[in-house]
């Protein structure tokens, strides 16, 4: 596509999004945008390539390897429609000149939101109780909740691990909740005027109550919460992970959730998706300790204003890309 075609709006945006979603909620009525929808299951490259796109944009599930990027000459944009870019091969598409970009900070409400809820859920063993009152044992709930007490989330040490757009979102939150808050993360921010100190990650693991990941998936942070590092952790601390499930060893996870050493975990995302029936997690587990597991199928950030949110930065990002201008969030060194 020549540079005058651009700049008049001509551009051709391959989707892999749910369509319905988009027509919900983009509001692209763009004169001269070219549109192919490639459904939500996983096309064969040889589908996207003939697109012949100047953008893709892309969920999180969809590989974008370099057999697409060497062979789509007029692509100039692979815009994730989420935050994760991990199956997006970024070093193929930078040495090509291309642009990846993510909608980093759009879902940092929805997730943090998410974990709160997480949090709330496994401290006060929503779970168990629930399934009390269903089985007609609920004034044996409350009994036991009057003979033993149930925590608070209030004056909790929660050691987040990862302090972007996410990690501050939910810092903000807990505050209100009056948890003593830590961070971790490999850049120190500027914390000033915030309820939050920086700690090493191993004396963030020794001292939180409740540890929550909100890192990406590198070669660095993969299976980062492993059999090791777990010994680290507080016995019986709860750990939250609405990041990705390669963070974690799952079977270490579902060792120490055997022993007593981890009191409960939160996820909302496990490995490999789509979840697999045999994952440790999810089959190897007795009743009395799924009680304080708590999954959700991956959708902390799929909120209605995330959806929003996403879109707009989408848009443009595909109008900078019309005017030959930098997007935001590029995430491949561009």
């Amino acid at each position: 596509m020549s540079e005058s075609s651009m700049e008049a709006g001509n551009i051709k945006v391959a989707l892999h999004i749910n369509r319905n979603n988009f027509e919900k909620y983009s509001n692209w009525e763009m004169t001269g945008w070219e549109f192919t929808h490639l459904g939500m299951a996983a096309p064969e490259p040889a589908k996207i390539i003939a697109t012949e796109a100047d953008v893709l944009v892309v969920s999180s599930g969809l590989r974008i390897g370099s057999e697409i990027i060497k062979n789509m000459p007029s692509l100039k944009l692979i815009q994730a429609h989420g935050v994760g870019y991990n199956l997006i091969d970024t070093d193929c598409a930078q040495h090509a000149g291309i642009y990846v970009c993510n909608c980093a900070g759009a879902n940092a409400r929805s997730v943090a939101e998410h974990v709160v809820m997480m949090m709330l859920a496994l401290l006060k063993n929503y779970k168990q109780y629930e399934d009390m009152i269903f089985s007609g044992r609920q004034m044996e709930a409350k009994i036991h909740c009057f003979e033993n007490g149930l925590p608070d989330l209030f004056g909790r040490r929660v050691g987040i691990v990862g302090y972007g757009a996410i990690g501050r979102k939910l810092s903000v939150i807990l505050s209100g909740f009056g948890c003593r808050l830590c961070y971790f993360d490999t850049v120190r921010a500027d914390t000033s005027g915030e309820n939050i100190e920086f700690m090493p990650l191993e004396e963030l693991y020794s001292c939180s109550d409740i540890i929550t990941l909100h890192v990406p998936v590198t070669p660095e942070t993969k299976t980062m919460i492993n059999t090791e590092t777990l010994k680290l952790f507080k016995r019986g601390a709860i750990l939250i992970n609405s990041a990705r499930g390669e963070l974690m060893d799952h079977n270490a996870v579902a060792a120490a959730l055997l022993s007593g050493q981890l009191g409960g975990l939160g996820a909302d995302t496990l490995a490999p998706e789509p979840y697999l029936p045999d994952n440790p997690l999810i089959c190897g587990l007795p009743d009395e300790v799924m009680l304080h597991v708590a999954l959700s199928p991956h959708i902390a950030g799929i909120t209605e204003s995330f959806f929003s949110s996403a879109y707009e930065r989408c848009r443009g990002n595909i109008e900078a890309i019309i005017r030959n201008e930098r997007p935001e969030c590029i995430v491949n060194g561009l």
